[in-house]
């Protein structure tokens, strides 16, 4: 168990030094339609049966980092907790015929790659969503709005694949 908590750890804050770090630089050379988010996999790879009071702390905390390094004042928190809340409706929309194990972490190569695409598309849309839908805050931007989540959550999606074919994660 140590070893789980060690793995989450270590990939909080690298996954949110790489946002911060790379990401953040590389957003300001694109247009304003696009971001880049790799960190909701810091809250998409912990184990399925993690409690509710750890994640949704965890995903504030992690959210809320990111807005201090972006001066973006709850926008990522807001839509990171928002995504986490939702985390496990997914996770049961999606589980399998027999379950899941008491050690089923849901990355690539333990749930398969249909299965991850489909549990990373679904929330990844719907950080994306939120986030955009919370920093224009406005419906007369919807058009804006809708064509920034699908740029960004199309190149996240692939940011996320390649990361973990990268990393190759088991837990």
């Amino acid at each position: 168990m140590n070893s789980v908590v060690t793995l989450n750890i270590i990939r909080f804050i690298g996954l949110l030094l790489i946002q911060v770090l790379v990401l953040k630089y590389l957003d300001s050379e694109f247009s304003s339609y696009i971001r880049l988010f790799i960190y909701p996999l810091a809250i998409l790879l912990l184990p399925v049966r993690t409690p509710a009071w750890i994640y949704l702390p965890l995903a504030f905390l992690l959210g809320i980092s990111i807005d201090l390094f972006y001066d973006s004042p709850g926008v990522h928190a807001s839509a990171l907790v928002f995504m986490a809340f939702a985390r496990p409706l997914i996770l049961g929309f999606l589980e399998p015929r027999l379950g899941y194990g008491e050690e089923d972490v849901p990355t690539l190569n333990q749930m398969g790659f249909l299965w991850f695409i489909q549990y990373c598309a679904i929330l990844l849309f719907i950080h994306i969503l939120i986030y955009f839908s919370v920093e224009i805050f406005t419906p007369v931007y919807f058009i804006k709005i809708i064509l920034s989540t699908l740029v960004s959550f199309v190149l996240s999606m692939l940011l996320i694949v390649v990361f973990n074919y990268i990393f190759n994660t088991k837990q």
